[in-house]
């Protein structure tokens, strides 16, 4: 039997038809949507069941009006239409679930990993480069022996370690290639098997080298280690193990660069100095031969100012610079003074000059050539007094010898310049026959006239111009040339102080 509610208006809040239990629910206006509470609802036909027929609701006439207690007949109305919504839309039919029984997602990912290392042949690919390591090892060492000529030159104990070190780097790239995640062992966690002396030995052109041969021996093996399916990955493996150790190799390298470099400039600062003050020992020369200076050949040094302050950018260019100019080559940078020390069998002078752009403006003093680090130190000492000279002669060339700065220098209290233009000027005059030296001092007192030094020395102008040509030729300065008859001046002034009863 059907049980039925009285259900109230929505309006009028009166009873106004018995419905079934079932239908209860859907007599709710709907509080959400097109059509709110208190608005006109449109009437619809309500729904069938679905299960049950549907029952015909009985007519006025046949069915008797109910009546209240009042004894007053209720208004029968017509069935109350239940309001509807419009029924969902259907839910999308859900994606067939993989074979793998993995989400889409999951499935990209899983299908990404496979791309670069596939789970079904990783275990096997792996079993098989473990148990071929050793084939691996003798490959590389044969490979070593053919193509490289320094590994075939090393003693036996030296050949040995890189051995270990072949085996070390192949051992490494299987523990990689077992975890992927993990960072690749660079070149040096390979290279500690060998003894420090072993990583000394060998350049870093060397341990490239090493490395490249290596890969090459994995890369070649690939195809016959790795099981069917996961040769590609094998080699993408090969391929980017390669590239991390290369870049462990340059960053080694740059380490090592940059604190060699920096040792380098100290040590060299150390031997510049050294060479300045006149310390020149064994220990010297041992430092100068670890900057790689030769000795072969002769020596100039070059003493000026810097363009700039410079950095260590700068700096370096400037070592570069003066390197491709001489076989040996030193740089002192001492504050805004530049000292350069050029050695080697070439032409020093020209290197020296082309090395005049990387000067700052104003004068620039080559010293006298020497033949070793003794010279070179004096040849600085004289370079260095002729820069602080040099103001005396305006007009001198750039750059100038040190040896043109005698008579500036003497002013200064240079004592080597005042000894050389003694021995160089003064002491043959006296020695000489042929009234040199007193023809000299008639010219330079007569103003350098000939015919004021002929009237005092009662001789013929011809004569006197004789007798300069001479002292050109035992001096090495020519008196009628206003530059050169200054210097010999200037000797003659000091080879008097320094010889008064000549």
């Amino acid at each position: 039997m059907t049980r039925h509610y009285p259900v109230p208006s929505s309006r009028t809040g009166r009873t106004v038809r018995h419905l079934p239990a079932d239908a209860r629910d859907l007599c709710r206006f709907p509080t959400t949507g097109p059509y709110a509470p208190g608005m006109p609802q449109p009437r619809r036909k309500p729904a069938a069941p679905a299960t049950e027929a549907a029952t015909p609701a009985a007519s006025p006439a046949a069915s008797p009006r109910p009546t209240t207690a009042a004894g007053r007949a209720t208004t029968a109305t017509a069935p109350l239409a239940t309001p509807t919504t419009a029924p969902p839309a259907p839910e999308a039919a859900p994606a067939p679930a993989p074979a793998d029984g993995l989400s889409p997602a999951r499935t990209r990912t899983r299908a990404g990993r496979i791309a670069t290392a596939p789970d079904a042949s990783n275990g096997e690919t792996l079993r098989r480069v473990r148990e071929g390591s050793g084939v691996l090892a003798a490959a590389a060492m044969r490979r070593l022996d053919e193509d490289l000529d320094w590994y075939r030159a090393l003693p036996a104990d030296d050949r040995s370690w890189v051995g270990l070190v072949a085996q070390a780097g192949i051992t490494a790239f299987v523990t990689w290639f077992a975890d992927p995640s993990r960072p690749p062992h660079g070149v040096g966690e390979i290279f500690a098997t060998a003894p420090p002396e072993l990583t000394r030995s060998i350049s870093l052109q060397h341990t490239l080298q090493l490395v490249r041969v290596v890969v090459d021996v994995v890369e070649s093996h690939s195809d016959r280690l790795a099981a069917p399916g996961g040769e590609r990955d094998l080699l993408e493996a090969v391929l980017r193990y390669s590239r991390e150790v290369a870049f462990s190799a340059a960053e080694v390298y740059a380490r090592a660069a940059e604190v060699r470099g920096a040792w380098d400039a100290r040590l060299e600062a150390l031997v510049v100095d050294a060479l300045l003050r006149g310390d020149v020992d064994d220990s010297l020369r041992s430092r100068v031969a670890a900057l790689g200076w030769s000795g072969r050949g002769s020596t100039l040094v070059v003493v000026g100012t810097t363009a700039s302050p410079l950095d260590d950018v700068r700096t370096s260019d400037l070592r570069r610079a003066t390197r491709r100019a001489a076989d040996d080559a030193l740089v002192g940078i001492q504050g805004d003074r530049l000292v350069v020390f050029l050695g080697g069998t070439g032409d020093l002078r020209e290197a020296a000059a082309s090395l005049i752009p990387r000067f700052g403006p104003g004068p620039v003093v080559l010293g006298p050539t020497g033949a070793d680090l003794a010279d070179a130190a004096r040849s600085a000492r004289a370079a260095l007094a002729g820069l602080v000279a040099i103001h005396a002669w305006p007009q001198a060339p750039r750059p100038v010898l040190a040896d043109d700065l005698l008579p500036e220098r003497v002013l200064v209290g240079d004592a080597s310049a005042r000894a050389l233009l003694v021995e160089q000027a003064y002491v043959p005059l006296l020695a000489s026959t042929g009234s040199l030296l007193e023809t000299l001092t008639a010219y330079l007192a007569a103003g350098r006239s000939l015919e004021a030094a002929a009237r005092t020395l009662y001789v013929h102008p011809n004569t006197v111009r004789y007798r300069l040509r001479r002292v050109a030729e035992v001096t090495g300065w020519d008196p009628l040339d206003p530059r050169e008859a200054y210097v010999l001046q200037q000797a003659l002034a000091v080879g008097r102080l320094d010889h008064p009863g000549a």
